[in-house]
């Protein structure tokens, strides 16, 4: 007896010396089992079992980790790691924390990542102070080298860069419960289609709200009812029949029925419910997993509703409306206005035209926000929609020129006083949420939207659609309330073309008053643009220094391109490849005699986030190739191989790429910093992938795009040249913007034929009031006096 005694006491020595010579360890699951097994001597302790006051000295805790927070430091400088543990359970409560202390911490950190499988020996049980607001086991796990604690870590293969969802071979086992296997107070996952849904609102609290009614093959119904305060934390529903995925939904039963609740940690997918559409998952989180399994089962709920379900919705296009209709609409937003307290407009359009003569909501002018060329150019096609009440919050915050899917707009017949208007029919999104009213965005990847924009791109407008001249434009929308018999181009005179944003107490200088007086001084001046240069605006661009006070011209797409090919000359280092904060992917192409490419994929987290938030660095791309890149991925870097480092290209190139927007950096203030220290901003909690701080970092002085003009102007006192030095705020147009825009190109072409029309005698031009400042310039031995304007912007009639 005491020879077996003593030889499992000698086991379990020589175990505890293995497990602290390596404290945390990292090992494979092979053909679903561990390829080292634990200790003989070890247990495992289910979640249930773990209290305080007993001993787990035996015992090891296994889970998948669900959650993980960033390391930080105690106050005494000790390194911590928090993350939260999934037990395969079917309690009530199947999730726990632990808390890692020291060294370990710090290792745990850097191997980490959601989905992997984690088990914890050598742990100590409290009770935790956070489980009624976390929804978690009362107790949590104190972990750390110092109390001889042993960690095995079962990781996940790399993900792929290119994919958005997380697709290990080892993955969380979650287990889903059909709906009519719910029980009151569980917490489970499920999956379901969408057979009614009300959009995101604002609840009677802070939080946003949105009711989702589920069925699945048990033809059981669930209704759940989500809040958060994140809007993108509540699932991305655009339509009935899209499929969805909820985990952590607490399940109670009210009047007989069960119901659905978010719980701590609820996070979903939502999936097109189409039959042979791609198994696109739209996260409300940023990481997650989905396995192979789980897309057979979004087909099999795919092909059980096609067969089995109603859930088309009363989708209608503008040109299929009627009085007395509700319906929805895809459409997208070109002006919104303010009405009163309780209602908002809309001007929307989906490229086809109403068969009625639709309602135009009265507003006041400087009331409506959108571009003013666009509406008028598409006022034959758009319709106004009149929301009321709780959906007035939501349409004031959206942007002009998103897509959108308006639930439940209810066409009715005007209250028409005469017979001529009583054809008319108004759109009307009333208040409440009954039906499933409610406004919802539509990202630019979604298959309506991508349908939608195709078909915009081939509407051919009428000639009676066509665009009018500006001077027409701000007449019809200016001066319908005069009752005068004045002409509208003295009216025209009389207004001035330019608004002024500040210094309203001074008054106004004539012209030969600011010629005879000395600088520097400031002016309010009143006068009319007689000629401008240069006459080609988009050359008015140009790239200015803060710092030092430079201007240059924007680097054309051949330059650039140059700067490119000679950096693809040199091969990328495979030793530079694939670093702790980065990932990296290489492929040759076709032609170019086997260009490599290689794409370095900035982590967050030791985690790939999804591209629309992905900062990655690219070697031997073509600007062609980086542009596509663009598209997809938030931001991109130009970069090339040093011996030890990735490091910029040449600062005449862009050393940032955003959008449609390239940034560069000033070669005289600027002093490049390392590629690494990237890795500073991609360990924020949040990296935004902000241009300026891109630049800080890299020690980059950026440029900045401005307008440079030069501005004629007479009063009949005297004749003024008058420079124009402005990023955005005299046009209105990101100066940016312009060099890849061709609409933005139009509206400025079209503001400047307004400010001075071509082939207009002097007396027809329209005023201009604005602010100028006179400074001077020594040259030489000589001193002159330039004038520049300033504080003034363009008036909204006129852009």
């Amino acid at each position: 007896m005491r020879r077996t005694n003593l030889y499992f006491f000698c086991t379990f020595l020589l175990t505890f010396f293995l497990i602290a010579a390596m404290p945390v360890q990292v090992l494979k699951i092979i053909k679903g089992k561990l390829e080292t097994q634990l200790p003989s001597h070890l247990q495992r302790e289910d979640l249930k079992h773990l209290q305080t006051g007993l001993d787990h000295t035996n015992k090891y805790f296994q889970g998948i980790v669900i959650l993980s927070y960033p390391l930080t430091k105690l106050g005494d400088g000790t390194d911590f790691f928090k993350i939260v543990l999934q037990d395969d359970t079917c309690s009530r409560i199947n999730s726990i924390n632990v808390l890692m202390y020291g060294k370990m911490a710090e290792d745990c950190a850097k191997l980490i990542r959601n989905g992997d499988t984690f088990i914890v020996a050598g742990f100590k049980v409290a009770e935790s102070p956070t489980a009624r607001e976390d929804g978690r086991h009362a107790c949590h796990l104190q972990v750390s080298e110092e109390s001889g604690s042993a960690i095995f870590i079962c990781t996940q293969p790399s993900i792929t860069p290119f994919s958005e969802a997380t697709s290990p071979s080892v993955a969380p086992k979650y287990v889903y419960t059909p709906l009519n296997c719910l029980k009151d107070g569980t917490v489970v996952n499920l999956y379901g289609i969408v057979k009614f849904f009300k959009p995101p609102y604002i609840s009677k609290g802070t939080d946003y709200c949105s009711v989702v009614t589920l069925v699945d093959q048990s033809n059981v119904k669930l209704t759940c009812t989500l809040f958060n305060g994140n809007l993108d934390s509540l699932p991305k529903i655009y339509k009935n029949g899209d499929i969805v995925r909820f985990h952590r939904v607490k399940i109670r039963e009210y009047n007989g029925q069960m119901q659905g609740i978010t719980s701590a940690g609820f996070a979903s997918l939502t999936f097109d419910g189409t039959v042979g559409a791609p198994v696109v998952p739209r996260a409300s989180s940023k990481v997650y997993t989905f396995v192979d399994e789980e897309q057979k089962t979004v087909e099999e709920l795919r092909i059980w509703a096609a067969s089995n379900l109603s859930v088309s919705g009363p989708e209608a296009k503008l040109s299929d409306v009627k009085p007395m209709m509700f319906f929805d609409l895809t459409c997208q937003l070109v002006g919104k206005a303010k009405v009163d307290g309780s209602s908002f407009l809309l001007k929307v359009w989906d490229g086809t035209k109403c068969p009625y003569p639709t309602w135009k909501v009265p507003v006041e002018a400087k009331e409506l926000e959108g571009d003013r060329v666009l509406l008028h150019h598409l006022r034959n096609l758009t319709v106004d929609v009149l929301v009321y009440d709780n959906h007035v919050q939501l349409a004031k915050s959206l942007k002009t020129g998103s897509f959108l899917r308006i639930y439940s707009i209810h066409t009715k017949q005007a209250s028409a006083k005469n017979e001529d208007i009583s054809s008319h029919i108004e759109f009307h999104l009333h208040g409440g949420t009954c039906y499933g009213r409610g406004i919802g965005i539509l990202p630019e990847n979604n298959p309506d939207v991508e349908e939608l924009k195709s078909f915009l791109e081939c509407v051919e407008l009428t000639d009676s659609q066509n665009m009018e001249s500006v001077s027409s434009l701000e007449l019809g929308d200016t001066f319908d309330s005069y009752t005068d018999l004045e002409s509208p181009l003295q009216r025209c005179q009389q207004l001035s073309a330019t608004v002024l944003t500040d210094h309203q107490d001074m008054s106004n200088t004539v012209l030969k008053t600011v010629l005879n007086s000395s600088a520097p001084q400031q002016y309010r001046i009143r006068a009319k643009l007689r000629s401008f240069k240069p006459q080609k605006l988009y050359q008015s661009v140009k790239l200015h220094c803060s710092k030092c006070n430079t201007l240059q011209e924007v680097p054309n797409g051949d330059a650039i391109d140059f700067i490119l090919q000679g950096c693809a000359a040199t091969a990328p280092n495979p030793e530079l490849q694939s670093m702790s904060w980065y990932e990296s992917v290489v492929w040759t192409t076709e032609e170019d005699q086997g260009r490599k490419i290689t794409i370095h994929f900035v982590k967050h987290y030791e985690m790939l986030q999804r591209p629309e938030n992905t900062l990655l660095m690219i070697e031997g791309g073509t600007l062609k190739e980086i542009w596509k890149l663009t598209r997809r991925f938030k931001c991109v870097i130009p970069v090339k191989s040093k011996e030890d480092d990735l490091e910029l290209l040449d600062l005449s190139a862009p050393f940032l790429l955003q959008g449609n927007i390239k940034y560069y950096g000033c070669k005289k203030c600027s002093t490049p910093k390392s590629i690494k220290n990237l890795s500073s901003l991609a360990e924020k909690r949040e990296p935004s992938w902000e241009p300026t701080e891109i630049a800080q970092v890299l020690g980059i002085e950026p440029l900045q795009y401005v307008f440079v003009m030069k501005f004629t102007l007479v009063d009949g006192t005297g004749v003024l040249n008058a420079y124009l030095f402005d990023y955005e705020k005299f046009f209105q147009i990101p100066a940016s913007e312009i060099l890849t825009n061709s609409f933005l190109q139009q509206k400025m072409e079209m503001t400047m034929n307004t400010l001075s029309p071509p082939g207009r005698k002097l007396d027809d031009l329209p005023w201009l009031e604005c602010f100028i400042k006179s400074y001077n310039v020594a040259d030489g031995m000589k001193h002159q006096v330039y004038y520049q304007i300033f504080d003034t912007t363009v008036a909204e009639d006129v852009v």
